[in-house]
């Protein structure tokens, strides 16, 4: 046996790795060899399914929500250009690998795709010679639809758009002259929505595209059918337009903002509830005024120029006979004039004030003998005064604050009553006087502008929030679900496989055979036997007869066959070998 042993061990030190293998696969059945095949292709399979899955996620979306003819002409161009392509699961969107996604955007927008389904000012580079004027306009006004659609397609919220406009012919009488009018079918994403502003942008938008047509002339549709045109606001509806209303809406946001500021530290945060609404000014208006005082106080009068005239003159009387005689003139004298003595002509007058016996007019002075009667003077003063006025130029800003009302409501204070529980309890009347000090102070409240305050205390009644969406309905949480199950799945299999089929199989295949092993199996039946015998002579004092050992020693020796059928298969080969020598 020993010897035989030797043998045999040096027989497989000599064998190849090859012969190895065989040797050990010969060790197993043919059950086993089927699920060990089996096993390590089922393995093969769920890695090559892993990697195929784990290499879908480098795709990125090329381009999502095409039309029929784009989608058709895009994917006709990824294959000519041997680029791999997958579609969405909803087949909205067309994916490429990730790291080609901006070459084929770039290779396909020098193609003109995708094309958009409109058509914009390119049609007019195909025109034909000798093309109607009827054709070219109907051009111009497909070319100018298609691109006002892609422009208002640029916003986030609109998904598609198409505009039609409808452009009347010019006509030479007044009165049968048209307006232009347009109306526009936009296509929202789901769940958005265009505010106010953005409604008057898009109709600002077209009307300034197209010559002499007004904004209140564009008619906005959604895909509901709904009218978005007249969605206004009622301070849109009084006249104000969108940049008017936001800033309505910021001056009242920064006053609400100061004033929960200043009242957090005292009631703490959520405790308080501020509302403030603004009427703003945005009236311009320009007022210049003249105005005139009387200048007649004489403190206060102011002369310009003053000028005075006086002048004096006498009339000679009337002498000798009427005729022509009497009027010729004088003979001349031949000695000197003299006169009489005039009483008082050698008096002196005061300063100021006229000698007697002598006329002073006019900057003249004569005697009173010397000038003929009668005498007549004239004396003449013009005055100019000072005209008072006053011009005033007022230009009265815009965005002035005309009032402002406020309403704040304080939460009670909360308190522990007698039983431990939380109990509510208003606040003292000082401290609500300080509160509402405060929020006049934080408002810029101006009595002589009209502002009006309401500061109440009540107990806050407790909201319930509503109820968040649960994780199994939140789409992407339902996403990773799905991975992770798929993943784990494909982990778990392969797993299994390999702890539970392969590696029980390998231990198998790798266990080496006992050097004697009829001695090694025969020791077991014996020790078997060997204890069941001392098993029942311990248990019980019965002495077992030679049936009931021989059948316990059948027993151990299923029992071994049943465990390791190749070792007993191996005993009884040598058995038979024995006995042929």
């Amino acid at each position: 046996m020993a010897a035989a042993g030797t043998e045999t061990t040096e027989t497989t030190g000599a064998d190849s790795p090859l012969d190895r293998v065989r040797e050990a696969l010969a060790r197993l059945s043919d059950r086993q060899k089927v699920v060990l095949m089996v096993s390590l292709a089922a393995v093969v399979a769920l890695l090559f399914a892993a990697a195929t899955m784990l290499r879908q996620g480098e795709f990125k979306i090329l381009f999502s929500n095409l039309g029929e003819r784009d989608g058709g002409a895009i994917i006709a161009a990824l294959e000519q250009m041997n680029v791999p392509y997958q579609f969405s699961d909803s087949g909205s969107a067309i994916l490429v690998p990730a790291g080609r996604v901006h070459d084929v955007r770039l290779r396909l927008a020098s193609q003109g795709l995708p094309r958009g389904g409109a058509v914009g000012f390119e049609l007019m580079e195909s025109q034909k010679f000798g093309i109607s004027q009827f054709a070219e306009q109907v051009n111009y006004q497909r070319g100018l639809e298609g691109e006002l659609s892609r422009t208002i397609q640029s916003i986030a919220a609109i998904q598609s758009a198409r505009v039609h406009l409808a452009i009347p012919k010019p006509s030479v009488f007044l009165r049968e002259e048209l307006k232009p009018s347009a109306s526009v079918l936009l296509r929202l994403y789901p769940g958005r929505s265009l505010d106010p502003a953005q409604i008057a942008g898009i109709q600002n938008l077209i009307a300034a595209s197209v010559p002499q047509l007004a904004a209140s002339s564009v008619t906005l549709l959604d895909q509901s059918g709904a009218l978005l045109s007249q969605m206004k606001s009622k301070l849109m509806e009084a006249g104000l337009d969108p940049t008017q209303v936001k800033y309505i809406q910021e001056v009242e946001a920064s006053i609400i903002k100061r004033v929960e500021d200043i009242l957090a530290p005292i009631v703490g945060p959520d405790n308080a509830r501020v509302q403030i609404a603004a009427e703003i000014d945005f009236s311009q208006s320009e007022q210049t005024a003249e105005t005139h005082r009387p200048n007649t106080t004489p403190p206060e009068i102011s002369i310009r120029s003053q000028q005075t005239s006086e002048t004096a003159s006498t009339n000679p009387t009337a002498q000798g006979v009427p005729g022509a005689l009497s009027n010729q003139p004088p003979v001349p004298a031949s000695a000197p004039l003299t006169q009489p003595a005039v009483a008082g002509a050698g008096a002196v007058a005061a300063p100021g004030q006229p000698v007697p016996g002598q006329i002073n007019a006019a900057g003249v002075q004569a005697p009173i003998g010397s000038v003929g009667q009668p005498l007549s003077t004239s004396k003449n003063a013009t005055i100019n005064y000072e005209v008072d006025k006053t011009i005033r130029h007022v230009k009265q800003a815009v965005g002035t604050i005309k009032r402002l009302s406020g309403a704040v409501v304080v939460n009670q204070r909360k308190e522990a009553g007698k039983d431990g529980k939380a109990v509510n309890k208003p606040l003292p009347d000082a401290e609500l006087k300080q509160i509402s000090d405060l929020v006049k102070e934080a408002m810029g409240f101006k009595q002589d502008r009209g502002d009006t305050i309401s500061v109440a205390n009540a107990p806050f009644t407790a909201v319930e929030k509503a109820d968040e969406l649960p994780p199994w309905r939140d789409p992407e949480m339902v996403t990773l679900a799905k991975d992770l199950i798929k993943y784990g799945a494909i982990a778990g299999i392969i797993a299994y496989l390999l702890l539970g089929v392969v590696r029980p199989l390998l231990k198998t295949i790798v266990q080496p055979e006992p050097e004697d092993a009829g001695a090694t199996v025969g020791g077991t039946i014996d020790v078997l036997a060997g204890d069941a015998e001392g098993g029942e002579g311990e248990g019980d004092e019965k002495v077992p007869t030679a049936a009931m050992l021989l059948e316990k020693k059948l027993a151990a020796a299923r029992a071994l066959a049943g465990q390791d059928p190749q070792a007993v298969a191996n005993i009884i080969r040598e058995w038979m070998g024995t006995n042929a020598h």
